[in-house]
Parts: structure tokens; sequence; C-alpha cells
């Protein structure tokens, strides 16, 4: 497999090489007829040649990822996904291959679709495939492209799905509008992103979800590690690959103070940018000027900034009154999991000119000759212009796993037609699985001590409405045997 270095017109302007770019192949996937060595056809994606390279990078990921690897170990003896059949909606990178690896190694069915048009790794997509797993994925593909995807993995006669996992709720909405009677029959759904469990409390609220679902989204160990952690590592990396901007003096301004964009202000603060913040939340905004940032509105800034990022998880936070007043070589990009936090539609007008510098790269240039530097046309930075930290994703992903399995083997009654947050107990019990790996060695409480403080020595150390988020609570307990 020959990898080709492609080299931009302009010399310093290089295109990293990568097995997901590299392809002379532009035949869409869905006019091609692939099949794994085992002869199965039942997915779509580029091309099912790169899977000894995606293969690679699972294993890779593995290493990183040490509670999913415990949990398949507990596996081996039971197996609480039996019959479990779940349709999936996530970014397919490494790091979800050995959370959908796990899951059929506790005994589930899989079908998977990419959550994002520009985030999969074509490799990996084909190490699944060639594993035997029903995927529908490919790095750049079209909106009718990504419906297409869903409802492949969906519409497939013999094979009703009993479980839902969502990144973003395009899956969930899709089999609710198009599929009643399929969505009805769904034993539980999993969610992750903000966006998605916003549209499940929308649901909720107007008495239309029909099934329990799990909102993995404000679990402690989602905000306060993946939204945190890794969006202080990934934000650095996404923008030197598409920009090779230097941070130092930048003056740059975050849209949002939750956990991502405490990650985000954190990181660009320690490479000497100047960073002014905007928030709705006044404890939020406590928090950031406590942390040393200035708050601010955006139209205060927008003319002097140099970045802008986006990170709320809500629609036109950037507009075009907005986009038409930064100044020339101003770099724009979200970090947030939807797409309408900048309103990319109101650029394509004709007096405006696009003009692609690189992969994830454009420029859109005003009749003044102004320009700004949109990055993956206002998707998700990181997972569509670089990578996330694997270890920080091991978290997310366990949690998911359980609250699957939680859900599955869930006695009928305990679960009503609501959004539930995870208890404590179980945020816990995925931070333990971790901390080996750090060589961690926690203190135990005396009982003297667990009775002066009212606890049980093992856990849960905090009460089940502790929580990082603001959103409607509900304060049920959860209990399976296998997790706790």
């Amino acid at each position: 497999e020959v990898i080709t270095l492609k080299i931009h017109s302009d010399p310093l302007l290089i295109y990293s090489a990568s097995y997901t770019d590299s392809s002379d192949d532009e035949t869409s996937p869905r006019d091609k007829q692939q099949k794994n060595s085992k002869g199965n056809g039942d997915f779509c994606i580029k091309n099912i040649k790169q899977a000894d390279f995606g293969r690679r990078e699972i294993e890779i990921a593995e290493q990183e990822m040490p509670a999913l690897m415990a949990l398949r170990k507990r596996a081996q003896g039971e197996k609480p996904l039996a019959g479990a059949k779940v349709v999936g909606c996530t970014h397919i990178t490494a790091q979800t291959a050995v959370l959908m690896e796990t899951l059929s190694a506790l005994g589930a069915q899989c079908r998977w679709a990419a959550c994002n048009i520009y985030s999969t790794q074509n490799e990996v997509a084909a190490a699944l495939a060639e594993g035997g797993f029903s995927v529908f994925a490919w790095k750049g593909e079209s909106e009718d492209d990504f419906w297409w995807c869903i409802d492949r993995c969906v519409n497939v006669e013999g094979w009703q799905p009993n479980m839902i996992l969502d990144d973003g709720g395009d899956l969930t909405h899709w089999i609710y509008k198009k599929y009643p009677s399929m969505f009805k029959k769904i034993k539980g759904i999993v969610e992750e992103s903000v966006t998605g469990v916003h549209r499940l409390y929308q649901l909720s609220k107007a008495g239309k979800l029909c099934v329990p679902a799990m909102n993995v989204n404000d679990s402690v160990t989602k905000q306060k590690f993946d939204n945190l952690y890794c969006c202080r590592e990934s934000i650095l990396d996404g923008y030197k690959r598409t920009t090779d901007v230097m941070f130092g003096g930048k003056q740059v301004v975050v849209c949002g103070y939750g956990e991502v964009g405490k990650g985000c202000c954190a990181a660009l603060k320690a490479m000497g940018s100047i960073v002014y913040v905007t928030e709705i939340d006044p404890i939020c905004a406590l928090q950031a000027c406590m942390d040393g940032f200035r708050l601010v509105k955006l139209n205060e800034v927008i003319r002097q900034v140099d970045i802008v990022i986006t990170c709320t998880g809500n629609k036109n936070v950037v507009v075009r009154e907005h986009l038409d007043r930064m100044k020339n070589g101003c770099i724009v990009c979200n970090m947030g999991h939807s797409n309408t936090e900048i309103d990319v539609a109101s650029l394509r007008t004709p007096e405006l000119t696009w003009e692609r510098v690189r992969s994830q790269v454009d420029h859109v240039i005003w009749p003044d000759g102004k320009r700004i530097v949109l990055l993956a046309e206002g998707r998700l930075l990181n997972l569509s212009c670089s990578t996330v930290p694997t270890f920080v994703l091991s978290i997310t992903a366990t949690t998911q796993a359980l609250a699957l399995i939680e859900l599955y083997n869930a006695p009928e009654g305990r679960y009503k037609q609501d959004v539930y947050l995870l208890p404590k107990k179980m945020d816990e019990y995925v931070a333990s699985l971790h901390l080996p790996t750090f060589d961690a060695h926690l203190t135990e409480l005396t009982d003297e001590q667990a009775k002066y403080l009212g606890l049980n020595k093992n856990g849960p150390f905090k009460p089940n409405y502790y929580r990082y988020a603001d959103v409607p609570f509900n304060p049920c307990l959860l209990h399976h045997d296998f997790i706790l």
C-alpha cells in the first residue's frame, strides 16, 4: 500500500501523510461492491484493503484503554449483552473500534454509522469490516451519504435493534421519525453528547420518549475527563495540524466556559495566548473571571481577535454579522459537537469566494480581499482535523459500555420512559478501573471515619445529585451486579 505525500503549491504548506487521506480512488463507496476475506459484504467503507493498517491502529489504542480491556476479561465467563442488538452512531476511530469490539466480546451484535462526515478513520472502518462488523462510514461523506449510512444500519431485513448508542442524537431522531414501530421496541438509549441529550430531554418533555435513555454526557467521568482533559490537549493539536499557527501573543475568544471551554482556555493560556471568554451562565462566567480570563460579549472583541472558538452546544453563536466584522486572517473553528454553532450557510453566497487551502482548511474571501480561515467547515475541530487522547476516551467508552449493560439488563419497571443520569457509584467504578495505569493507591476509610461521614467504606463517596452540568435531574439510582 503506497502512502502519497501531497505537496501544496506553496512549499510551506504540506499535507500530512495519512492512511485515511491517501487514496487515488475517488469512486463513491456506495458505488463499490466490496467483500471481506470471509466473503461478507454487509458494510460500506472506503477501501477494505486498508484493514491491516486499521488493525495496527486499533492495537495501539487498546494499550491506552485499560478499562475496556478489563471488561473483556470479565466477559469470558459471562456475556451481559448476549442478545443485545446495538445500533450505533459515533465517531469511527481506533478508540471507538475498541469499544465496538468490547461490546461484541460482551455478547452484542453491532451495526454502526458515523456521527460526523469528516471524523471517520477509513483504515479503522476497514479493519472493523474485515472483522465482521457492519460499518457504513467513510471520511468525507456528503450530507446525503450521512443519512444513507444511518438508514443502512437501521433498515435491514430480519434485524431489529434493541439498543441505541448515539453521539449527537441523529440516529435516535432518524429511527424516531422514520421507523416509529421500531423505536417503540428499543429497550434503551445511551447518549454521549450535550446536543443529543438536549434532544432527548425535548422528546421527554413533549411526552414522546417511549424508551428509557441514559445521559452519559453529564456523568462526572464524561464532563471532568473527556470534555475537559481531552479538549485541553486536542485544541492545540487541531490548530497546529491545520494552520501551523503560533499561539504566543494571539488574541483568542472562546465562546462558552463549560468543561470544553475550560480545557481550551487552559491550553491557550499556557501557550501565551490572550484569552477572552463569552458566557451566558453567571456561574460559569464567574469561574472564568476567577481563572483569570476577561469576560466579554462577542461583539466587543470580534474586530480584534486572531482566533474564534465556539464550544457552547448552541446554534448561531457566530453569525454573518460577526464574520463580516472579523479581521483579515482570523481563524474560526468549532469545538462543540454540532455544526450549528457557526452560521456557515451564510457564507455560501455569490459575493464570497471559497478557496480550499488544504484538507479541512478553507479561505473565505470577501470582495475587498479580506479573508478568514475556516476549519472543518464549522464541524468539530479535534475529531475532524486531528486526533484525541486515547486514554481519556477510554473513560467515556467504558461509561458507555456500562450504561448499555445496565439498561439492557434492568428488570422491567426499573426505568420509565425518561432520561436518567448515571449514579456516582458507576462513575467511581469507571475511575477506579483506570487508576492502576498510574500505579495509584487509594486511601481507605477506617470504620470510624466512614461512620463519621455517613458513608460506605466502598462508596459511593458523592451523593447521586452531585454533578457538574446544569441539566434537568432525575435522581434514579442504577444497580446491576455485573457493574457494581
